[in-house]
């Protein structure tokens, strides 16, 4: 087998990670002794020992001279942490290579993983199938290196873009292939966002309905500046089952009867406060500005709450305010066969928009698949689309 067959293997172990793993990477590996696979292993958080760990394990004896491939640099901080660190167990084993995909980008790991195996005589190589290991981690190196969740901005809309009609009609848009794409996605993240409209017209549940395990419960996040979420509503009935954050506009008595608040506001919106905590509803604070929530202080309150990845639903306000302010990491369409038409049908992305197709959002690394009559398209912002579009 070749260095590139090994490390395909250790991307497939590394998957079966997926929703098990977060706030860690998904890390896959195996041993191999003459040519012949003796050990793998992958990582799931609940218990607890890193792919390498269990590769070592299964391999015994038969790791003394193998080569250890993984998708992750091995991690080499182990003080306060859950485990120690990986490249201790693979000096121990007496392996005499290890190659892997990419560097870790966490700065306690950075490179300090291969420098203290190259230090105890083994053999290291790193770089093979990196754009691919960085596509399986992608959710992992934008929480690493930003601090923040990665950000995934799906939407279901008709052929011209459209996600309701005028009369606010929007089930079904796509068909059930569609739909159960879109659970599978859902099921990678660790929350998903929503509009407050969107509860309004819709009152969704918001939950992860593939059946499968996850390590973590579904975080579900609304953007709610007047708190206008009903204690009726699915997400307020079901808070104590599942969690809810409601993100809602920093007011108090003095600056409430602004410009940004009408006469009186503070005092029904403490009642209503009041109200959705009782249910067990997280009311978090965010700074606002004519209602419009800060999205990046959002995303730092998530982080805070080790949220590293996150799914964004909508409506049409919120997804084109993520765009306005350059807040996302990937995008996925999921397009039907059908055309709604009509000036006040409601689009799939709003907000403030870009004033010349110079300026506007750019896709790259673009993959379209059939999903039934319906075409999931989904691509990644390029740099130059990462900003604010011009006043």
């Amino acid at each position: 087998m070749t260095d590139f067959d090994c490390l395909q293997l250790t991307f497939q172990l590394a998957s079966q990670g997926t929703a098990l793993v977060s706030p860690n990477p998904l890390v896959g590996s195996i041993v191999v002794r003459d040519g012949v696979i003796v050990g793998k292993g992958y990582h799931r958080y609940d218990d607890v020992k890193h792919a390498e760990v269990w590769a070592l394990e299964e391999a015994g004896p038969r790791a003394q001279g193998a080569t250890v491939y993984v998708n992750l640099e091995p991690c080499c901080h182990g003080p306060g942490k859950r485990t120690p660190p990986c490249v201790n167990a693979l000096i121990e084993a007496g392996v005499t290579r290890v190659v892997a995909s990419m560097v870790d980008p966490n700065p306690h790991v950075d490179g300090r993983g291969f420098a203290e195996l190259s230090r105890a005589g083994i053999e290291t190589s790193v770089g093979g199938c990196e754009l691919e290991a960085q596509r399986l981690n992608e959710k992992y190196i934008t929480y690493a290196k930003t601090a923040r969740p990665f950000v995934h901005l799906k939407l279901a809309c008709s052929l011209d873009g459209r996600i309701a009609t005028r009369m606010g009609d929007a089930k079904w848009i796509t068909g059930e292939e569609a739909r159960a794409a879109s659970q599978t996605l859902r099921h990678e993240y660790d929350a998903i966002l929503v509009g407050i409209n969107t509860v309004l017209a819709d009152d969704p549940l918001l939950t992860d309905r593939t059946g499968r395990l996850r390590h973590r419960e579904l975080q579900r996040v609304v953007l709610d500046a007047g708190l206008r979420l009903p204690p009726d509503s699915e997400l307020a009935r079901t808070a104590n089952e599942l969690p809810v954050i409601v993100f809602t506009a920093r007011v108090d008595a003095g600056a409430a009867d602004s410009q940004d608040w009408p006469l009186g506001f503070a005092a029904g919106f403490n009642a209503r406060r009041g109200a959705l905590e009782s249910l067990g509803i997280m009311v978090v604070d965010v700074p606002s500005r004519g209602g419009n929530l800060d999205l990046g202080e959002v995303l730092d309150e998530l982080a805070r709450r080790r949220v590293t990845s996150l799914m964004v639903e909508g409506g049409g306000e919120v997804a084109g305010s993520f765009i306005d302010d350059g807040l996302v990491d990937k995008l996925t369409f999921f397009y039907s066969a059908k055309i709604i038409g009509g000036r006040e049908s409601v689009p799939a992305i709003g907000g403030h928009g870009f004033g010349s197709l110079a300026a506007v959002c750019n896709l790259e690394k673009v993959d379209i698949i059939r999903r039934g009559p319906d075409w999931e398209v989904t691509g990644y912002p390029d740099r130059r689309s990462r900003k604010k579009p011009e006043e």
